[in-house]
């Protein structure tokens, strides 16, 4: 291989040449759309463009990762090169509610939406990326970290949500919402866990104490669920800003000062030789967690991503593994993290982020109730971390996954914050904060009707 070539694939700058071929076009193959090549990324779009002409696009795999990384990769873009809005998570707000506005405006074509949808929910991929990234991010943290961390995190976030509801209770009803439609349709959904985990169970539960239609009371709590995420994805981002401008808040991912992770999630690229069997055989056991708590769901009831965190927390703590799996995992993990964030994004924001409920939160009194619930929420994290000597910002974010939209907030929140080697806190915070929440409020409700 000649020195030129050699250059270009260890990512250096390309000597200046007078020819336009091959140097010249290398040159333009390192102009990026996301991880996107340019020129590539114009072929994506026109074949695009063909196949919606000739209503040829299917709902296949590989026609799934052209469409979602183009449209992702491509909100994304948009979003870093706006001033100002890109320090505070703009790339992740964009791939996710660009393509959502532009579904409910019908400007997205019918059979990006239809293949979008359908792939989505019928392979339900953001699954096989949870797993990557808790996997990996699990596998690669130092053991010490690792159990002072899932110790601790359940403080803040217990003090968090208490304060979160309180605070959330008393500016509802300031604002003439009513105590009790604050508290239930207000300020619970927020903390819920989403819109399979929390919403759903959440306005069935009310329906059965209440006698009332559950699908009425699932459109009064969807909105909430929404921009409450929505919310928690700008304040993260903001803290991503503020991380920094005062790096001594902020452990750029890690929860606790003066400890070092095995692996740092932070390294922008591997060193030294790395066997690809590795990386295979750490993506097959991260599936292979995943399948088994599926099983624990079937068996105990405890949700799959749940199940696979501790199971993969209980791999790591016995050393069930070899360092160099857990190598391989480290590659899994930033894998999926940069290229597949973004298209996931998209694909969240056309098949499970409805515009219209979106917008219907957009009243003064129930925005600032939700802008409140979630501020107190990431506040009193913030400063119960601090107290507690782990890294305030990391602990702020951790509970603004507590007021997520499930699965799909925890990736935007995270993508939003550049930390998304938090995820199996973010989890925990999640699923099992949003488990205890509806658990607990159903419990009241039924004692109080």
């Amino acid at each position: 291989m000649d020195k030129m070539a050699a250059a270009s694939i260890a990512g250096k700058e390309l000597p200046a040449s007078g020819r336009f071929w091959p140097e010249g076009w290398w040159r333009i193959m390192e102009i990026r759309i996301g991880i996107i090549p340019l020129p590539v990324f114009v072929l994506m779009g026109v074949l695009i463009l063909v196949f919606v002409a000739t209503g040829k696009i299917s709902s296949e795999i590989s026609m799934a990762i052209v469409v979602f990384s183009f449209f992702g990769f491509l909100c994304a873009e948009i979003g870093k090169r706006i001033p100002v809005i890109r320090n505070i998570g703009a790339a992740a707000i964009f791939a996710t509610f660009i393509p959502s506005a532009l579904v409910y405006y019908k400007v997205l074509p019918e059979p990006i939406i239809k293949m979008t949808t359908e792939f989505t929910k019928s392979s339900n991929f953001l699954y096989l990326f949870i797993a990557s990234i808790i996997v990996g991010s699990i596998l690669s943290m130092n053991r010490k970290v690792l159990i002072k961390g899932f110790i601790k995190i359940f403080i803040p976030l217990a003090v968090g949500s208490i304060a979160a509801m309180i605070v959330g209770t008393l500016v509802g009803t300031v604002l003439g919402l009513g105590t009790y439609h604050t508290f239930f349709y207000v300020v619970v959904p927020i903390m819920a866990g989403g819109v399979g985990e929390g919403a759903i169970p959440l306005s069935v539960g009310y329906a059965e104490i209440l006698h009332q239609d559950p699908g009425e009371l699932f459109a009064t709590i969807l909105p909430p669920v929404m921009l409450g995420s929505l919310t928690a994805i700008l304040f993260s981002g903001m803290l991503n800003f503020v991380g920094k401008r005062y790096p001594r808040l902020t452990g750029e991912g890690r929860l606790q000062p003066d400890e070092d992770d095995e692996m740092d999630p932070n390294q922008e690229e591997i060193t030294g030789h790395m066997d690809v069997t590795h990386i295979a055989a750490a993506g097959v056991t991260a599936v292979t967690l995943y399948a088994l708590g599926v099983m624990c769901q079937r068996l105990f009831g405890l949700p799959a991503p749940v199940a696979m965190l501790f199971l993969a927390v209980i791999v790591k703590l016995t050393q069930a593994v070899s360092p160099q799996l857990q190598q391989g995992a480290f590659v899994v993990y930033k894998f999926f993290s940069t290229a597949v964030t973004y298209p996931l994004l998209f694909a969240i924001g056309v098949a499970l982020t409805p515009w219209d409920k979106l917008m219907a939160a957009f009243t003064l009194p129930t925005l600032v109730t939700i802008i409140s619930t979630v501020a107190t929420l990431m506040g009193t994290g913030f400063l119960v971390g601090r107290f507690l000597k782990m890294y305030p910002i990391e602990t702020a974010i951790i509970n603004a996954c507590h007021s997520g939209q499930g699965g799909t907030g925890d990736v935007a929140i995270l993508t939003a914050a550049n930390r998304m080697q938090l995820m199996p806190f973010a989890q925990i915070a999640t699923r099992i904060g949003g488990a205890i929440t509806v658990t607990l409020v159903l419990i009241a409700l039924s004692r109080v009707s």
